[in-house]
């Protein structure tokens, strides 16, 4: 098991992680996800000893790695960018590392094929062998970078954004077999990415990062249904944030007054996720237990198998909804006519002053 304990770094004085504490168990897929700036990068170096901390250490096993250097942790590092020799063959460029390490590297040319054609086949490179870098597709370069980074065994396997340089197809092709081969060899992966859906979609457990500091660590179904603060609601990028005020029982936002469930007190952010509104005729009466606001309709974005739909709240903003294809009502959409749009009030969110989430039972014993 690794241990990160108080990790900092600072740079001319700005801080880049701050207090960064978290047990990184055997045999686990993390994801860390966080907008530009927010420190992931600098994280993955400092465990991965490019970077030194300025406080904090980093424990692999009960023993302390803070200062020893990167090719001395027993740690893997996969780059976005591959990092691959284009002088090399693909065979080459997997082999580099264990032939070339400084410590017991691998010099028998029969023990060295062997385990490159292992680790070629556990990435579906079976037959590219011998090709060179240049000639294969970045999806395929990016299978031999983590073989090249794999077959050195490491204890912990840092991914700093590695789909990130692929298109969308064969991003969504390499998060399963990211998934199949770390299953395979039993390795633990701390995966960093500004991508929602991937950090979601693959980690066993997900840490969102901002300004250097963790905000929400949990599995991926809780951060997503239950977002801890409003800054994590925002990441997750599948959530209209209305911020206002509440007075006399009611929410007042983006124009409208808007109904709220019984329990919440001093809200400040009213919360609802895009897939949870459904578009009603102006005519339709409001369900009971739901929430309702009128808005014109602006356009709809087709993404495949769902449909977002853009709306102009009364105050002009721009609040969406989601419909999965599945499940779309046959109702023509107009630009600029006035729709009602409804969601259970159940599915809301809402978050005090401070941003973080109320706990409608916890609030209820404090007014009682």
């Amino acid at each position: 098991m690794m241990e990160l304990r108080g990790l900092s770094k600072f740079y001319d004085g700005v801080p880049a992680v701050t207090d960064f504490s978290l047990d990184i168990r055997d045999d686990e897929y993390v994801t860390l996800l966080g907008p530009s700036g927010s420190g992931k990068s600098t994280l993955l170096r400092l465990i991965a000893g490019l970077e030194r901390p300025d406080a904090g250490s980093v424990i692999l096993d009960g023993k302390n790695l803070t200062g020893l250097p990167t090719y001395l942790r027993g740690l893997g590092f996969v780059q976005q960018k591959f990092g691959l020799f284009p002088h090399m063959s693909v065979r080459e460029n997997i082999g580099f590392g264990l032939r070339n390490r400084q410590i017991d590297p691998i010099t028998n040319n029969t023990e060295l094929a062997d385990r490159v054609d292992r680790m070629l086949d556990l990435v579906g490179l079976r037959g590219f062998g011998e090709r060179m870098v240049g000639e294969i597709s970045g999806g395929q370069r990016q299978r031999v970078s983590l073989a090249r980074t794999l077959i050195c065994e490491p204890r912990i396997c840092l991914l700093d954004e590695p789909l990130g340089a692929l298109d969308a197809n064969l991003r969504d092709r390499m998060t399963v077999e990211l998934r199949r081969i770390r299953k395979t060899l039993g390795v633990t992966f701390m995966h960093v990415t500004g991508n929602e859906a991937e950090a979601l979609a693959m980690g066993d457990r997900m840490i969102v990062l901002d300004k250097g500091r963790a905000i929400q660590t949990d599995v991926p179904d809780t951060i997503f249904h239950r977002p801890a603060c409003v800054r994590v609601a925002k990441f997750l990028n599948a959530y209209n944030i209305f911020t206002g005020r509440q007075e006399n029982g009611r929410f007042s936002a983006r124009g409208s007054s808007l109904s709220l469930p019984e329990g919440i007190f001093d809200a400040r952010h009213y919360v609802v996720r895009y897939d949870k509104i459904s578009i009603c005729a102006p005519e339709t009466r409001q369900p009971q237990g739901h929430g309702r606001m009128e808005a014109e309709f602006v356009t709809s974005e087709f993404l495949g198998s769902r449909v977002i739909h853009f709306f102009r709240c009364p105050d002009g903003s721009v609040i969406e909804a989601q419909q999965h294809l599945s499940a779309m009502e046959t109702m023509a959409l107009r630009q600029g006519e006035k729709q009602v749009l409804c969601w259970p009030l159940a599915d809301a969110l809402f978050y005090g002053n401070d941003g973080a989430l109320l706990e409608r039972e916890r609030i209820l014993e404090v007014a009682q």
